[in-house]
């Protein structure tokens, strides 16, 4: 049995597990991306319990693999979790060869990292069509305990501070914030001004759910769009946000071409822009934006642990015509319109009416009653569509 055992106190049952059991038995090396204390190691401990765990955040593995890489491989040759393997490039290219001695073995080695866009380039240039990819979020709707769910809305879903009853909750997300600045961001670029730097991710939470205009964050921060553009890589690359692109297949309408921009955890936001209770979510100037962006997260969370190869987008025209989410599934679309109302009117469903076809269906998700309204639009409390994930062993 793994010795890291131990360290898992408590454990909620991750979507994730059903791909991870699936492409075990079918990759020679899985790759799982994800932000820190997303829950990756908890995950793969508790599911892999007879592989071995190896970490890179310790200085002395880092040295017992340079000091002699091929004694390295020699001890962990077979069921190995190598975590934030991206800190050892050349662990790569001796992990490919040792799965091209041995083609037929499935499950040989897992990797893991905090940056995916590291890991990725890393894996890339020496496994490609070797290695299955994953990605592990914090916990999506369906994963959270009952009673905190609707809490998560405005405190988050990383599984320690859920764990914890989101105690501290300020606290942990300054820790957070801090040791990313300080740690992640130095081993993925050179950012210069670090105060700069989180000023820019307190503007984004800020602005949240709107369209992204790095000319504006330029002006406020007084450096150059090339410097924000490259702030927002260093923000995606590490799972602080993601970027939700126009969708402009088929709709024969101008529109708009900036991206929208969202948090993954929407506990940084609340913590960046002092939400730090029920009231000032429900009564402050952010609940229209956080609640879209905690449906939109999540939604992104149950495609990527189900692996769903759905691609997600956003329309807006230029004559003002939007629609707030469409999940393009290649042979059918979903057209989301969210709102953080409670009573429901027609003109809530307006825009998704008006682009319905055969191969759509649109969704009003809100926080009223489930109702009857349209065929082919359906009225829904965002609970009920948020739980339609499946738990294991659950």
């Amino acid at each position: 049995m793994n010795p890291n055992l131990h360290k898992i106190k408590s454990y909620h049952p991750r979507v994730l597990e059903k791909k991870l059991t699936e492409y075990v038995n079918h990759f020679s090396a899985i790759g799982l991306t994800g932000p820190r204390q997303s829950g990756k190691s908890t995950l793969l401990l508790h599911q892999l319990k007879d592989y071995q765990y190896v970490t890179f955040d310790d200085f002395r593995t880092v040295a017992l693999y340079h000091d002699d890489p091929n004694k390295f491989m020699r001890i962990y040759s077979n069921k190995i979790i190598f975590d934030e393997v991206q800190k050892v490039p050349g662990l790569f290219n001796d992990i490919k060869i040792a799965i091209d001695a041995d083609r037929q073995t499935t499950g040989k080695f897992i990797l893991t990292g905090s940056s995916q866009f590291s890991l990725i380039k890393n894996i890339t240039e020496s496994l490609a069509g070797r290695i299955g990819l994953l990605s592990l979020l914090p916990y999506q709707y369906a994963e959270m305990p009952d009673q905190l769910r609707y809490q998560s809305i405005y405190q988050g879903a990383y599984p320690e501070l859920v764990n914890k009853k989101f105690e501290l909750a300020a606290d942990w997300y300054s820790s957070y914030l801090d040791t990313y600045i300080t740690k992640d961001v130095n081993d993925l670029a050179n950012i210069g001004d670090k105060r700069d730097f989180r000023r820019l991710i307190s503007l984004l939470a800020a602005n949240t759910s709107q369209l992204l205009n790095m000319s504006a964050y330029a002006k406020d921060l007084g450096v150059d769009v090339k410097t924000i553009k490259r702030w927002i890589s260093v923000l995606e690359a590490s799972y602080i946000i993601f970027l939700l692109p126009p969708y402009y297949q088929n709709f024969g309408k101008r529109i708009v071409k900036s991206p929208k921009m969202y948090f993954y955890d929407t506990g940084l936001i609340s913590y960046l822009t002092g939400i730090n209770s029920k009231e000032s979510f429900e009564q402050g100037p952010m609940l229209g934006s956080l609640f879209e962006n905690y449906i939109v997260s999540d939604i992104l969370k149950r495609e990527l642990h189900t692996k769903s190869h759905a691609e997600l987008f956003f329309y807006r025209s230029s004559n003002g015509e939007e629609i707030d989410l469409i999940i393009d599934r290649k042979n059918k679309r979903e057209l989301i319109e969210i709102k953080a109302g409670e009573t429901f009117t027609p003109r809530m469903t307006k825009e998704i009416e008006k682009f319905n076809d055969q191969n759509t269906i649109g969704y009003l998700l809100y926080r009223g009653k489930t109702k009857t309204y349209l065929p082919n639009v359906r009225v829904l409390n965002y609970q009920e569509y948020l739980k339609s994930s499946t738990i294991p062993n659950r």
